[in-house]
């Protein structure tokens, strides 16, 4: 089966500047054009769910591109396991924000910045101490 630009991207609720956007980036390429137009083929929706999935994944653009044309299994995992690294941080970074904010919400005093556990921490940042000991601060 063949796809116009205009069907692969309605398949994927996609618009049509963004599939040109990612041949322009080097991540997909039609598969030929008839009369100036672009075709794709089946390799290119299964393109195209590679992408999507990947930046679900958290990757970039550019991270997608080293990860398609890594020349090997070796380099291709490599990739993945820096990409699970920076995940792997953000969720750490994000959990403790939820420790934050579930303290600015459940703190007993009537506003947070009158909290002297969160002027403590406030303090601590202050000194470059790193959120996480800063929430741990008495």
């Amino acid at each position: 089966m063949e796809y116009t630009i205009g069907e692969l991207a309605a398949r994927f609720g996609l618009a049509t500047h963004v599939l040109r956007h990612w041949e322009d980036v080097g991540l997909l390429s039609p598969a030929r054009r008839v009369a100036r137009r672009r075709v794709y083929g089946p390799a290119h929706v299964t393109r195209v769910a590679e992408i999507l999935l990947g930046k679900e994944a958290g990757f970039n653009l550019e991270q997608l591109r080293e990860l398609f044309s890594a020349p090997d299994l070796d380099r291709r995992r490599e990739v993945l396991r820096d990409q699970l690294a920076q995940v792997r941080a953000r969720i750490a970074r994000l959990a403790l924000a939820e420790t934050l904010l579930e303290h600015g919400l459940r703190c007993r005093h009537q506003d947070y910045q009158s909290c002297p556990r969160f002027q403590s921490m406030v303090l601590a940042r202050l000194d470059g101490v790193e959120l996480a000991e800063a929430l741990d601060h008495p």
